[in-house]
């Protein structure tokens, strides 16, 4: 006959090691204290990835890289200040468009009488390539031969809330995985104690927890929030009066209930996450700690990352977790910089943000390579849309999807090199275009993931992250 243990009631009792008894309220009192508050998407990938839909895991092809850090501009760049030179530009300062462009849906200002304004940093040559890079980024562009820069990205969207939903997941409708549920999805976990996609910025997600969500995946391979300020992860510490043993049995016991909630309500992932979370969280009572204390990182190290520097210490934080991540194993790295909304004043908006990622950006790829990872590690730069070639109040630029910029370094990619372009104006993308679905095949492909066959069954249809399209994988050109 087949057993369970019985549920416990109001006033059973758990003994811990050293004999001592525990009330049920004060076992669950202690437990969520200490465990509550970890994401889900932290993972128990080896039973997840056995039930996938009869999934394989792991690379589909040959794989260049191995782990992912998507350093996103939250606010969108401005491509003729970045990565995108216009020189010509400067003769049709103050003039309209061409009339062949002044009939464009923009997010706040009309095409059809706005003026151009030629872009406002110089760019120079740099490297043994000659990559061009705005003056806004000195230490960036010390290492454009190891850029590969795309200035034809494009999609239709130029508002933030669809525009971001679109770069996070492929789509512009809610719901949906973000593209580190999918790549944890397909690859799995190569760390026992943190979780495999962890996300951060230095501000705000401004889609909330949808911007690392695992959508209509299961609930396993959603992003864990870490704070780059504070305490990085609440809740975490064991609570006092506990020691190890205890909240050993404490978890086991939780979990035992939790299977068994599993077993009558078949099909919510979330109590697989659940158990997941749990088991997690007490791994990484001793883990995390040691991942977050920067204390251990020399002098030289921290100067690296600028963070000496008020203004680039946050987001040079964040960099130097990141690559404290990647050493330990977290598949998916997702950082956010706030604050590229140039409506107006677009020079001191994008000094302000060159200042607080150029050092710890560049410090990121120094680091990387001098220990090894830079080679089995992809970044991926780039904001949700760029900024307008036309001014917009007080010498800002409006939202841009039509035509922007993004690069990649690492992970196979040969570096100092330019694919794509935009028009005279940065107005489209004319050359080699690369729509957000492409770029995202192009990012599976170097990790070895097929994004056609990278899909996941539901309501009756099989979902992959490039919806329907991704025909312009890039990933053999920028090897190559």
């Amino acid at each position: 006959m087949n057993r369970v243990a019985p549920p416990f009631t109001t006033q059973a009792k758990v003994s811990g090691t050293d004999g001592t008894e525990l009330p049920r309220r004060n076992f669950l009192r202690n437990f969520g204290l200490g465990l509550g508050s970890v994401a889900f998407g932290d993972l128990l990938l080896q039973d997840a990835c056995a039930r996938e839909q009869g999934r394989t895991p792991g690379p589909s092809k040959p794989a260049l890289a191995k782990q992912v850090i998507f350093l996103f501009m939250q606010g969108g760049p401005s491509h003729l200040e970045t990565f995108d030179p216009k020189p010509a530009m400067q003769k049709y300062d103050g003039q309209l468009l061409p009339e062949s462009l002044r009939d464009y849906d923009l997010a706040q200002i009309n095409t059809a009488d706005a003026k151009i304004m030629a872009p406002i940093f110089p760019f120079k040559k740099h490297g043994e390539s000659g990559l061009e890079v705005s003056s806004i980024f000195p230490q960036i562009a010390r290492h454009a031969d190891k850029l590969a820069v795309i200035r034809s990205c494009y999609h239709e969207l130029f508002v933030h809330g669809s525009a971001l939903t679109m770069m996070h997941s492929g789509t512009r409708l809610m719901a949906h995985p973000s593209v580190g549920s999918w790549v944890v999805y397909g690859l799995g976990s190569e760390t026992d104690n943190l979780p495999a996609y962890i996300a951060m910025t230095d501000g705000i997600f401004r889609n909330g927890t949808t911007t690392f969500a695992s959508g209509f995946l299961p609930a396993v391979y959603q992003g864990t929030y870490l704070r780059a300020e504070g305490v990085p992860i609440q809740n975490l510490q064991r609570p006092p009066g506990l020691d190890a043993p205890q909240q050993r049995l404490l978890l086991d016991q939780i979990n035992h209930w939790n299977r068994r909630h599993r077993d009558a309500a078949s099909g919510d992932s979330r109590l697989d996450a659940r158990i997941a979370n749990y088991e997690l969280a007490f791994r990484m009572q001793s883990a995390a700690p040691e991942l977050i204390d920067l204390s251990q990182e020399t002098e030289a190290t921290r100067k690296l990352y600028g963070l000496e520097h008020e203004s680039s210490k946050p987001f040079g934080k964040m960099c130097l977790m990141a690559r404290r991540m990647v050493e330990r194993g977290v598949r998916y790295v997702h950082l956010v910089s706030n604050g590229w909304d140039a409506h107006s004043n677009c020079q001191e908006n994008h000094l302000q943000g060159g200042n607080k990622v150029d050092q710890p950006i560049a410090g990121l790829l120094s680091d990387l390579q001098r220990r090894g990872l830079l080679d089995s590690t992809l970044l991926v730069w780039l904001g949700e849309f760029g900024r307008t070639p036309i001014v917009q109040g007080k010498n800002g630029r409006d939202h841009h999807p039509y035509g922007f910029s993004a690069w990649m370094a690492g992970g196979g990619i040969q570096g100092g090199r330019v694919f794509g372009a935009t028009d005279d104006f940065g107005f489209h993308a004319v050359e080699d275009k690369v729509h957000v679905n492409d770029l995202h095949a192009t990012m599976l492909s170097l990790l070895g993931l097929d994004h056609q066959q990278l899909t996941y069954l539901f309501e009756g249809r099989r979902h992959r992250l490039t919806d329907v399209g991704g025909d312009n994988d890039l990933s053999s050109r920028l090897t190559g």
